[in-house]
């Protein structure tokens, strides 16, 4: 960025925070919208930034034109659903908006991202993912930072998931023949909730790709049965974990260490009858439009996506304490999180150790998920929520299953 854009983007960041401030002072609610709200999240459709665009509570509309009365805004412009005046600090033009009889705190679209100590509310880039077609500016943009954004966390999941994870499974299942003696005792039990989803008399045969496979014992317990399977996953050590418990089970599979948004090009091919994924997978991803599309491109005409995840009511609304269902949060939210990462909780508590293994994750409403798979042409056959087993969480939904194909050409 030469000098000139950098000053006037440092006057572009001194006129935003100067907005945002005074809009805060007077307890209204807002919202950074259109390309200022992708400029402030790092995601830049032009050089230079654009006018600022603030969206605020439509009943506080008058109130808050009377706080920029200073910077002598021009008239304001009514229109049949909206309203809303202009005005400059510093050459930056500003441009503030209602949108009469909605709620601005109740948009799931509303995020807010920290700049320094400051609190700043925005359009999240779903939004205008939504809203514009491929070929807009704003729809590249915003899917070139979802590409380098999830770059930048799967290096960070690939360090985290590559520091004790073996450690980790031989504290949950024991050693590699240990886990291998579980499996043979009975692969149709180790496969758990996907039973009713195999026909295991027919599996035999059947190629799979488990993606993000994990310490394998899905992949193992399929290839007992009969099936060719494939897994990719991002972890060195749950593939050592994994192939060692092969070899005490003597058989083979094929472990691919790799981010699955990256495979090699001899494993991208549309030779698969199912695709797996289960349970703690989908969070990984930014945007699940990519994952989707890999699916679709790995399963063979005719071949089913078979997808088995944790019910976004129990990840992102409600809890149990004690005998209590407690909602903790908003179903909606589309922020990243960042949080331990899932094998912690097998290893020794230490403080150290955890600060280590953090890992970012974006949580996925249901209408989300189906909508992603749906989007690449996959026919979604069912999508089934399981209940939770616990008598104190009676009612509330545990887990679900997506069942999609691939049509015949």
């Amino acid at each position: 960025m030469c000098n000139r854009e950098q000053l006037y983007s440092q006057t572009w960041d001194n006129a935003l925070l100067t907005v945002v401030h005074l809009i805060e002072q007077e307890k209204v609610a807002y919202t950074l919208i259109g390309e200022s709200a992708l400029v402030i999240q790092g995601i830049r459709p032009d050089p230079i930034c654009g006018k600022i665009e603030v969206s605020v509570q439509w009943d506080a509309f008058a109130r808050i034109r009377e706080v920029f009365t200073a910077y002598m805004p021009e008239t304001t412009v009514k229109r049949k659903r909206t309203a809303s005046f202009t005005f400059t600090i510093d050459a930056v033009q500003i441009e503030i908006s209602c949108h009469f009889g909605t709620v601005i705190r109740t948009d799931p679209d509303r995020i807010f991202i920290l700049r320094g100590d400051q609190k700043i509310f925005v359009k999240s880039p779903d939004a205008y993912l939504r809203s514009f077609s491929p070929t807009h500016r704003f729809y590249k943009a915003t899917k070139k930072y979802l590409c380098k954004l999830q770059n930048s966390d799967s290096g960070l999941n690939r360090q985290a998931w590559n520091e004790e994870a073996y450690q980790a499974w031989i504290g949950r299942f024991g050693t590699p023949e240990e886990a291998a003696a579980r499996i043979r005792r009975d692969p149709e039990g180790r496969l758990l909730r996907l039973i009713p989803y195999f026909d295991s008399k027919r599996i035999k045969g059947k190629k799979v790709m488990n993606l993000l496979g994990s310490h394998g014992e899905k992949a193992l317990a399929l290839t007992l049965l009969g099936a060719e399977v494939t897994v990719a996953d991002i972890s060195q050590e749950n593939a050592t974990y994994a192939r060692r418990t092969a070899e005490a089970l003597g058989v083979t599979i094929q472990y691919v260490v790799s981010d699955v948004l990256r495979l090699p090009e001899q494993i991208r091919r549309p030779v698969y009858d199912i695709v797996l994924m289960e349970f703690g997978v989908l969070h990984y991803f930014v945007d699940l439009a990519p994952l989707a599309q890999l699916v679709y491109d790995l399963l063979k005409p005719g071949g089913r996506l078979i997808l088995q995840e944790f019910h976004p009511i129990s990840t992102k609304l409600v809890t149990t304490r004690g005998k209590r269902q407690i909602v903790f949060g908003n179903y909606f939210d589309k922020s990243f999180r960042e949080r331990e990462v899932a094998y912690g909780k097998h290893l020794p508590s230490d403080d150290q150790v955890t600060l280590r293994k953090r890992v970012t994750l974006r949580e996925w409403t249901l209408g989300e998920t189906v909508t992603a798979f749906a989007s690449t042409g996959l026919r979604v056959e069912r999508l089934d929520e399981a209940p939770n087993t616990k008598i104190s969480d009676i009612g509330l939904p545990k887990t679900f299953t997506l069942l999609c194909s691939k049509n015949v050409e």
